[in-house]
């Protein structure tokens, strides 16, 4: 029977962020939808979304991370997360995400009075990123 555990590493341009080599699945959001992966899955590269990566183990345990956007390569063995950005729920400061969160919802207001699509847009992605922060840090006692 084939290994049904593999490797699971999210990196960011700050270092590591989490490594560890006793995942059954992966579950992401990529551009492309929700995707789940296991051992010996089909090697892929995809982009990834801003949202929550969950990580299954055997145990019928899970750990999560917030991740902002970045690419998955999974070569059937090994799957290697690089994000723009990425916080394990522990490490998430949930004031400083609640209050970039109203920062960005004033930022919405005003660009949409004022008719600004740039920092519509740009407002738009640090709301999902602190919406994703808030999200995870829920998880972490589940």
């Amino acid at each position: 029977m084939a290994d049904s555990k593999f490797k699971v590493t999210i990196i960011t341009p700050d270092g590591t962020v989490y490594d560890n080599d006793n995942a059954t699945m992966v579950v992401m959001n990529t551009a492309g939808g929700q995707m789940g992966i296991m051992a010996n899955h089909v090697p892929l590269v995809a982009a990834l979304e801003i949202s929550t990566v969950r990580i299954k183990h055997d145990e019928g345990t899970a750990e999560v991370a917030a991740v902002n956007g970045g690419i998955i390569q999974f070569d059937g063995h090994q799957a290697l997360i690089a994000a723009d950005s990425a916080e394990m729920p522990e490490e998430i400061d949930v004031q400083r995400a609640e209050a970039a969160k109203k920062r960005s919802e004033s930022e919405i207001e005003k660009a949409k009075r004022e008719h600004n699509q740039d920092d519509l847009a740009r407002a738009e992605v640090h709301l999902k990123r602190a919406i994703n922060r808030l999200n995870t840090s829920k998880l972490l006692n589940k």
